[in-house]
């Protein structure tokens, strides 16, 4: 295995390596100071690369380049181009330019842009990300871009991040110059675990909920589900684990660092975690984990599910963005440190990013609201819809030290600089994990549990980075003119854990009692994504990320309506699915049903003086509850006949409010059904089959 790893990792990447080997010295100088400090790339610098590209790439095999991009979908986009541009006396030329690297042109308008871009106005640009090595799939050079309109506005999920990257990059340093630490640069670093549902693809193919909405709209228990707990690290299956192989090797080309993978607790679910990138290599390399999750998987005969909640009654999947700081020398600056100097700059980032978590919660929820993670924030089985921090008890122990001025006992007491009691290098494992809350302290980095399978880490990580890079600017205008640098920090440190323990808690994250405390706390339960959005233009928002360069107002604007028209469209989806189903397929089926009873019935009187208890009883109740049903999908079909068709908040609360309780009240009746109608007549295949087949 270990020569396969070696054989395969980054076979297909254009990477540090292949880049020493083929480019000029001097290009490659360029380039790698062009990474390192974002200084522009020469022309002449660019054509070097873009042949060495050129050359590399149809040695591989590969016929065309794409820029491969991240717009609003929460997919890839790619545009292929061949490297042939003409031929002479019979003989291709094969072409690949340094403007064709750096820069790319599509149409701004056909993606989703909220309001940036009018139809008619169809430019848009795709700039090269030197930072993410360009890659080959499936015969074609892609070339990791940022995506932005023809007035530079940013119409994609790197653009921020990257911006975001660079506004903590300079905050940190800045930072780190008042601890004597003079590192050229700090980045944001991401491990994103990744939680996915295998199932059979040709029952996926008879689901028309699965194909359209990518979850299960009608589905009634069964019998086992999870409450065994023998799906979760249990034996891999064959099937899966061949798959999991054929997975692992086509990461691996790309350079995907995937390390760990393993049954999760629902049946049929599994999870995947890679080693930690920086956080704009990570995203790009989530969004590949997923395409390949999908097409392994068709070759396997699986069909792979990223919604967050395609089962009702077992777990969701979510994505964990585990999130961290490092330095360019590859030190990481959530690592508590062993000597007091490096205890004390730990404390003032811990305390920053307590800070930023309590004061923008609501765009810590606004990050990971979707209609899927709807279904499973607090569901127990993922963290609640109320953002909280966990820092577990023995460094929950030393922050109310500080904060109140009081000795600190521990294992072992050390008086660092600032003149409080603290450990000097706090234990990664002193505490249990707390799977319930949002946000935890897991050692040397910050656990993010709430985002969902399906969505893009680059989301929640640029706000992290956004809100980090500005309580940082805040600390250093407070620190860097103070006349005892030693007596500010310490005072710094306790005001701000004084000011902002509400948004600390160790408890259990589901229980009642937590729900009722957190309103006393004042912390904001925004339950579903039309609960969320609107603040995402609440000024203190807007003025954020206008201060650290990541979001004009316009792009925030044109992001709130994109996710309203989002989920509004992806309601409305589910509900005209269920209307489908239900009066083409459910319907029908139990008609057939009745009938055959009643034949029987008919029949079995016909020979002799028989009850027909069994049959008479089926036929009462399935005639009751399939007219219930058809009434509620009526009310269904009627409810949907009266939203306006817009894509606004008085749109979004519709659905909220009155069409997915209308989807409920008709799915509990069909449910019922499902149970009572002989599998062979029932249209669809069971979450029995589904789950316990693969």
């Amino acid at each position: 295995m270990s020569d396969i790893i070696s054989e395969t990792f980054g076979s297909a990447v254009f990477n540090d390596r292949v880049m020493r080997e083929r480019l000029p010295v001097d290009a490659y100088e360029a380039l790698k100071k062009t990474v390192e400090t974002g200084t522009p790339l020469d022309a002449g610098v660019a054509n070097k690369v873009a042949g060495a590209m050129r050359d590399w790439a149809l040695e591989q095999g590969a016929t065309h380049f794409t820029h491969w991009f991240q717009p609003l979908t929460g997919i890839t986009a790619e545009k292929h181009d061949s490297f042939l541009n003409g031929s002479v006396n019979g003989e291709p030329i094969m072409e690949f330019k340094g403007k064709e690297l750096i820069k790319g042109e599509t149409d701004g308008s056909s993606f989703p842009s909220g309001g940036l871009r009018a139809t008619f106005e169809a430019r848009g640009y795709t700039a090269w990300d030197p930072t993410s090595y360009a890659f080959i799939k499936e015969n074609t050079l892609c070339i990791p871009t940022a995506f932005c309109s023809y007035g530079g506005d940013a119409l994609d999920t790197k653009t921020p991040l990257l911006r975001s990257m660079e506004a903590l990059n300079r905050s940190a340093v800045r930072i780190l110059k008042l601890f004597g630490h003079d590192t050229k640069r700090v980045i944001s670093t991401c491990g994103p675990e990744q939680e996915y549902f295998l199932i059979d693809r040709d029952m996926y193919a008879r689901r028309k909920d699965l194909i359209y909405t990518g979850r299960t709209l009608y589905g009634a228990k069964p019998p086992k589900g999870q409450e065994l707990d023998d799906h979760y690290y249990g034996m891999i299956k064959l099937k899966v684990k061949a798959f999991m192989r054929d997975l692992d090797e086509e990461l691996w080309k790309l350079g995907v660092t995937v390390k760990t993978e393993h049954n999760e607790v629902a049946p049929a679910q599994h999870e995947l975690a890679p080693i930690y990138s920086t956080a704009n290599i990570a995203s790009d390399h989530n969004q590949l984990t997923m395409e390949l999750l999908r097409k392994v998987a068709h070759r396997h005969g699986f069909k792979c599910l990223l919604h967050e909640k395609p089962f009702e009654g077992i777990n969701g999947s979510g994505k964990h963005d585990n999130w961290s700081l490092s330095t360019a020398e590859g030190a990481n600056l959530f690592e508590p440190g062993k000597t007091p100097r490096e205890n004390a700059q730990f404390l003032l980032l811990l305390v920053a990013v307590i800070k930023g978590v309590n004061e923008y919660q609501d765009l810590l929820r606004i990050s990971v609201a979707s209609a899927g993670n709807d279904h499973r924030l607090g569901a127990n089985e993922a963290p609640p819809a109320i953002i909280s921090m966990f820092l577990g008890d023995e460094l929950t122990a030393i922050i109310d030290s500080i904060a109140e001025g009081s000795e600190y006992e521990g294992v072992k007491r050390s008086d660092i600089e600032i003149g409080v009691d603290v450990l000097p290098h706090f234990p990664r494992d002193t505490t249990d994990r707390n799977r319930t809350s949002p946000f935890a302290f897991t050692g040397n980095k910050f656990e993010f549990r709430s985002p969902g399978s399906s969505q893009s880490i680059a989301i929640p990580t640029t706000m992290l980075n956004t809100i980090l890079a500005d309580e940082l600017d805040g600390f250093y205008e407070e620190l860097k003119d103070a006349e005892n640098f030693n007596e500010a920090l310490e005072e710094l440190i306790r005001r701000t854990i004084n000011e902002n323990r509400r948004i600390l808690f160790n408890g259990d994250g589901y229980s009642p009692e937590w729900i009722e405390e957190a309103g006393r706390r004042g912390l904001h339960n925004l339950r579903t994504t039309p609960d969320a959005l609107p603040h995402l233009l609440d000024e203190k928002n807007v003025e954020l990320f206008r201060r650290q360069g990541v979001f004009s107002r316009a792009e925030l604007e044109s992001r709130y309506h994109i996710y309203l028209e989002n989920y509004c469209k992806i309601i409305r989806i589910e509900a005209l699915t269920m209307i489908e189903m239900a009066k083409k397929d459910i319907l029908p089926a139990v008609s057939t049903y009745v009938r055959k009873m009643s034949e029987v019935v008919s029949c079995a009187r016909s020979i002799a003086d028989v009850e027909c208890g069994f049959e008479v009883d089926m036929i009462k109740r399935l005639t009751s509850l399939s007219t219930d049903m058809y009434k509620k999908m009526q009310t269904l079909e009627e409810r949907c006949a009266e939203c306006t068709g817009a894509s606004d908040q008085a749109e979004a609360n519709r659905f909220k409010d009155i069409i997915i309780p209308a989807m409920e009240s008709l799915r509990a009746v069909a449910d019922e059904i499902e149970t009572l109608v002989g599998e062979k007549y029932w249209p669809y295949p069971t979450y029995g089959r589904m789950l316990f087949a693969v």
